[in-house]
């Protein structure tokens, strides 16, 4: 009960410290390329530059006698701090929330002077988050036609008191942070004790706890030293790839198994690549192969200082390309030897371990890398799709998970027609198979996060939906109705979730992925049983045809079109929307069925759920498919999910099918699609 109750609150404040790293890392990382940017102009541009120029570098006088203000110090003193304080605020409240951040933080840089990265990841999320809880006071209390006219002088004024509350409060307080941790960094310089900071950074980044260090407090004071001096060393202490490099040289000549084999692809991704997440897993096979890793970042250190070497800009990713890319005029021999010197360190210090190991690492199945990688991706909170390639866990087909399968996506170019009639299809058989805890939601590829164990899309949407969502099993598919990988997801989730029935654990609860994915704009497509019973309206026997006139793809979307603008569902911007769609992604279903709807940007064309259904007893062709029923569709939130939902358990089923194909009435349509209008 003691061991409990200690290891609890570690692992809390790992999580948590995890977590936070995790969303500075959100505001820096994706305006990396505008901090390369203004890295490769600074080192090009600036007086000791490359090739110096005054009215890009910001150095001498123009014509008239005016100090050249040039493009790095602009760049770096507004243009970086409002991005990442933009980006900080959009993550918290979206757009709304990104531009009130982005002008509280201006207040900041205006009253401080200096380049604020601490105080715009202060001011972006705080601006977010403040304007989320005054919107949400009189959120469905402002009169029609107004609404604009509040969300506007709302935002104004709340931003104009957030500029001048970070430019008397906060600025103050951040000049100061930055002062002291600045007057620290180069108090352990001045004492030759920076390359001591290699005992906190190395394990840290094993246990995903870099970011908070890294972007929380590396970049920020780096980007000041490096205005400052042209450069600095503190963008090398986390980023340089020497120690993984070294680890990962020392099992190719002296691991087993599997690990030795994997080991050199494991160290070209890492070193040339960048995705240092590669060799954690190697070093939790044998964790005293930290020293190593402790050592190579050491010796990488001192070599830095030593020869008074640094970046002039960030290495993200951290692979030898981008450091080089990043490297001071006058620091290239200093980087790489540091990088040299730490692999060789590491190498030496890791190679020493392994060859002393009593039992060959990599053998046994409590050392093996597989067992390695799960016990990484319990740290990381997620999987990883770099580290689990090498094991045989993600080669982008349905295989075996590191950990259960809880969160599926089913995802499409507009996240309300194709992907619900997919998502309901797949969640009633994992839910035959008796798992009925596994998630199963919908939702458009724009709306996608990293916070799913599987995404299906159609295969030409596949590539779209990676980027988004990289920790995930890829599934990509060509008939949305009768899919054979819908019954090999099926069996991954049974193998992914068997060891916790084993142990008699109950299966965790909705995981807070699906909620998050909700936050972001998924549709969600809950099970038949919980959906809200929809309006009466959604398919009525007005918009049923038994006998469609249309003989070719194009005329039955514009028939089954119509019916919606007729029903003052959709206006003919969202029908053009609806052949637009099918030009890119086919809505073909399987079973004779298609179901043509508009695209993602064609939702405000949308009045009102309706749904419509065409039948063509003797079928036309779609793309090469032979199609029957058209199911045109136009959904508002998540209104119209319900009957989808009914008209895939119908076309799952072939007697059904058949019932559909003989119906001499429209009655025994709906009949069949769920009595939709009780």
């Amino acid at each position: 009960m003691a061991t409990e109750t200690v290891a609890k609150p570690r692992t809390s404040m790992r999580v948590g410290v995890q977590k936070f790293g995790t969303f500075l890392s959100g505001m820096i990382m994706p305006n990396i390329g505008a901090f390369i940017a203004w890295g490769l102009i600074t080192a090009l541009f600036i007086e000791k530059g490359w090739i110096p120029v005054p009215q890009l570098g910001g150095f001498g006088t123009n014509a008239e006698g005016v100090a050249n203000t040039g493009l790095v110090g602009p760049m770096i003193k507004y243009l970086l701090p409002l991005l990442i304080a933009y980006t900080g605020g959009r993550m918290v409240y979206d757009v709304r929330g990104g531009v009130v951040g982005a002008i509280g933080t201006m207040g900041v840089i205006v009253g401080a002077g200096i380049p604020m990265f601490i105080g715009a990841m202060i001011m972006g999320p705080l601006g977010g988050w403040t304007m989320k809880k005054l919107d949400s006071i009189w959120h469905g209390k402002i009169r029609p036609g107004f609404e604009m006219l509040v969300n506007n002088f709302s935002a104004g004024i709340w931003g104009a008191l957030l500029a001048m509350l970070g430019f008397y409060g906060i600025s103050p307080l951040v000049t100061a942070f930055s002062t002291a941790a600045g007057n620290v960094v180069q108090f352990l310089v001045n004492n030759g004790l920076l390359p001591l900071t290699s005992i906190f950074i190395e394990p840290a980044k094993v246990l995903f706890l870099n970011n908070a260090i890294n972007h929380g407090v590396l970049t920020p004071l780096g980007i000041q030293q490096s205005l400052e001096q042209g450069k600095s060393i503190l963008f090398l202490l986390e980023a340089n790839p020497g120690p993984g490099l070294g680890i990962l040289l020392a099992y190719m000549f002296f691991g087993k198994g599997l690990a030795k084999a994997s080991a050199p692809g494991a160290a070209i991704i890492q070193f040339l690549g960048g995705i240092h997440e590669i060799y954690f897993p190697y070093v939790l096979m044998k964790p005293v192969l930290i020293l190593a890793a402790i050592g190579g970042g050491m010796t990488g250190i001192a070599t830095l200082a030593l020869t008074n070497s640094g970046l002039v800009a960030p290495a993200a990713p951290g692979s030898i390309i981008a450091v080089v890319a990043q490297t001071a005029r006058d620091s290239y021999v200093g980087v790489i030897l540091s990088v040299l010197l730490a692999a060789t360190v590491s190498f030496l210090i890791a190679s020493v371990i392994l060859k002393a190991s009593k039992t060959p690492v990599g053998e046994t199945e409590e050392e093996s890398l597989s067992a390695a990688t799960s016990r990484m991706e319990e740290m990381k909170g997620k999987r990883s799709s770099v580290a689990s390639a090498l094991t045989g866990a993600g080669g982008g087909g349905v295989g075996v998970m590191a950990g259960p399968v809880k969160n599926i996506v089913f995802a499409c170019d507009a996240g309300m027609g194709s992907s619900a009639m997919g998502a309901s299809v797949l969640r009633n058989k994992i839910k035959a198979a008796g798992f009925p805890d596994v998630t199963v939601t919908n939702a458009s590829i724009a709306n996608l996060s990293d916070a799913y164990d599987v995404v299906i899309t159609h295969q030409d949407l596949t590539e779209r939906a990676k980027p988004a969502t990289a920790s995930a099993f890829h599934v990509s598919v060509d008939n949305f109705m009768n899919s054979p990988r819908y019954d090999e997801i099926v069996e991954l989730v049974k193998s992914s979730n068997a060891p916790e029935t084993a142990d008699g654990g109950a299966p965790a609860a909705a995981a807070p992925a699906a909620a998050a994915a909700g936050a972001h704009g998924a549709h969600v497509a809950e099970t038949p049983a919980k959906a809200a019973v929809p309006p009466s309206d959604i398919l009525v026997a007005d918009s049923v045809i038994l006998n469609g006139t249309a003989t070719t793809r194009d005329a039955a979307i514009d028939e089954a079109g119509q019916l919606l603008l007729a029903r003052g569902a959709v206006d003919n911007d969202y029908i053009l929307a609806m052949h637009e769609r099918e030009e890119s992604v086919s809505t073909y279903m399987g079973s004779y069925l298609a179901i043509p709807h508009g695209t993602n940007a064609a939702k405000d064309h949308i009045m009102k759920s309706a749904v419509s259904v065409v039948r063509y007893p003797d079928g036309i062709d779609w793309n090469g498919k032979q199609v029957k029923f058209v199911v045109g569709v136009a959904g508002i939130n998540n209104e119209h999910l319900h009957i989808l939902s009914s008209i895939a358990k119908v076309f799952t089923n072939k007697a059904q099918v058949a019932q559909l194909e003989a119906a001499t009435s429209v009655d025994e349509v709906l009949e069949l699609f769920g009595k939709v209008n009780a």
